[in-house]
């Protein structure tokens, strides 16, 4: 992390923390986590192509699928992220 370009914005209702990656880290971030101590701590995923179909393998088909039935997922791909919206296409 790049500390100097990190950001705390805390409001009534409402806390975000902005991140900025140290100047040779290169590539998106994949996960974070997050909790009040170590020993709790909870992990997110971002919204990514990978991830996406990550978790969507896990919940369609469990690891006692055929290699035929995993050929035959539907190809998913992340579009736009935005803070109101995630647009997905399904081939």
């Amino acid at each position: 992390l790049a500390s100097p370009e990190t950001s705390v914005s805390v409001s009534a209702h409402n806390a975000a923390i902005g991140l900025a990656k140290a100047p040779g880290s290169t590539g998106p971030w994949e996960k974070f986590c997050f909790g009040l101590d170590a020993s709790a701590l909870q992990e997110r995923l971002f919204v990514s192509e990978d991830n996406v179909d990550g978790f969507l393998g896990t919940v369609l088909c469990p690891s006692f699928c055929s290699q035929s039935a995993l050929e035959s997922q539907p190809l998913i791909e992340v579009l736009d992220v935005t803070e109101d919206r995630i647009q997905i296409r399904l081939k």
